[in-house]
């Protein structure tokens, strides 16, 4: 993965990233209230030599001293002295339990010792730092001092008395903090990157990439009130939906440039991908760019257009593939603009025998004589062969993709059946993207009132297709308008 694809992970996962990196800090605070508060108090001892004071003593006495210090510091942990100090304040701990509160250093080329004695109460500290430190003084007096008799050359003499603290040297509250939050944004991004590399749905584009070449034909953007109102002449004309399926449209143009594939079969992998409400709006789209249009309905197991649409499905397909009714009429226009459509009809017992016979191919092949363009909504990949089977009468084949609900390992299977059969992909369309964030799929829309003062309006749909001919669009991307009317239209 390169630094995008890391961003992309931060910007999916940011909630749970900023989620425990709040827990962090939570801990961290709580941790620090829950501590019992632990007072620290110092004193410093100057180390001496004595002598008679000339020049060439004093330096030896320095060096001398200078050597011997360390010696005094790691006396200072020894009962020595600290069983002294515990005597003399009454303590009821031992000396090796004090040594546990008592730390002692010395700083580099001085002969100063410091002693840092810790406990729960600031007095106590105080007093048993001073404690240590009288009784270091002695212990080295003594340890010092010729067998022969005489005083110690070493003198002792504290020159920094313990005091008591006036705040607690522990717990570190903002230290705490800020360990929190390193350790909970370190743990959410870990956390982050593992779900990432675990996840194997499709989200958007970049996951599109890792599975296939294809052609991302377009994205639509998700609509919560889409299971409500699925049609596009249901959303507002400037909405991201609408605006969605008219790049679609615009999309499956140009990848159609040659006009080969006057029929085109949408599929998905798996239900409820959204294939069924993409074929429709797609071949309302089409219908609002001045195209004559035929939608038909070949999900044969579970039919959906005619319930958007508001139609009767009891006579359809089957049964013009049955023989009992000339396709002509079964056409039931829709709408204003040129849009036919041609329902399932009954469900059959054998929908992948109908959909690959002989018949089925002159069906096709028939409405392509009549429609400027055939949009066919066709079951699913996996579950059944309908689609795979009914791929081979096409001039070309869409797959739905539903973001965050395809796995990328059953596009891969979708993807080789129709590549097995020799099928010609269009492209893939991305549905129920977000319209916000790493997977956004979206374009900067014009502002409705700027679309006012443009002098456009949702009513001009037909009229904006006509003037994109002389904006660089070819041709042949858009057929003269003629009317549908090779089979007498009875039912409306």
């Amino acid at each position: 993965m390169d630094l995008r694809d890391y961003l992309r992970i931060l910007r999916r996962n940011w909630i749970l990233i900023a989620a425990t990196s709040l827990a962090g800090i939570l801990v961290g605070g709580g941790a620090s209230v829950l501590t019992q508060p632990t007072y620290t108090a110092d004193t410093q001892l100057f180390v001496a030599i004595q002598s008679s004071g000339s020049v060439l003593e004093l330096q030896q006495g320095n060096t001398f001293s200078q050597a011997r210090v360390q010696s005094y510091v790691k006396t200072v942990g020894s009962p020595v002295v600290l069983q002294p100090a515990i005597d003399s304040l009454g303590l009821s701990m031992t000396a090796e339990e004090l040594a546990t509160h008592v730390k002692a250093s010395s700083e580099v080329n001085t002969v100063l010792i410091n002693i840092s004695v810790s406990d729960n109460s600031p007095v106590q500290a105080a007093a048993i730092a001073q404690a240590v430190g009288n009784s270091l003084v002695h212990a080295v007096d003594a340890l010092e001092r010729p067998k022969t008799g005489g005083t110690s050359p070493v003198a002792l003499s504290i020159i920094k008395p313990a005091i008591a603290p006036t705040a607690p040297s522990a717990p570190n509250t903002r230290l705490n903090l800020l360990l929190g939050l390193v350790i909970g944004l370190v743990l959410g991004i870990g956390i982050a990157v593992l779900r990432t590399t675990l996840d194997n749905r499709v989200r958007g584009e970049a996951d599109l990439r890792h599975v296939t070449d294809a052609p991302l034909l377009g994205g639509i953007a998700f609509d919560q009130d889409a299971t409500k109102k699925p049609l596009l002449t249901q959303t507002a004309a400037q909405s991201p939906r609408a605006e969605s399926f008219r790049q679609l449209r615009t999309n499956l143009q140009f990848a159609n440039v040659s006009g080969l594939a006057k029929t085109v079969l949408l599929t998905s992998s798996l239900p409820g991908e959204g294939k069924s409400t993409t074929a429709t709006n797609l071949a309302i789209a089409l219908a609002q760019a001045g195209q004559t249009v035929c939608l038909v309905d070949a999900d044969l197991r579970r039919p959906m257009i005619n319930e958007y649409l508001g139609m009767d499905r009891n006579a359809g397909l089957t049964t013009a593939l049955l023989g009992l009714e000339e396709v002509g009429e079964l056409l039931q226009r829709w709408g204003e603009d040129e849009l036919y459509v041609l329902t399932s009809g009954q469900v059959p017992p054998n929908p992948s025998e109908l959909l690959g016979s002989q018949k089925m191919k002159n069906l096709i092949a028939e409405l392509e004589l009549s429609f400027d363009t055939v949009i066919i909504d066709a079951p699913p990949l996996l579950p059944v062969t309908d689609a795979a089977v009914l791929s081979q009468h096409v001039g070309g084949v869409v797959v739905v993709v539903g973001s965050q609900k395809t796995r990328t390992h059953d596009l891969q299977k979708s993807l080789g059946a129709l590549e097995m059969v020799g099928s010609t992909v269009l492209g893939i369309v991305l549905n129920r993207l977000p319209v916000k964030g790493p997977d956004a799929y979206s374009y900067t829309y014009y502002r409705q009132d700027d679309l006012g003062a443009a002098g456009l309006s949702s009513s001009s749909e037909s009229n904006k297709s006509r003037s994109n001919r002389s904006n660089g669009v070819p041709e042949e991307l858009f057929p003269e308008e003629r009317p549908a009317r090779v089979f007498p239209i009875s039912r409306h």
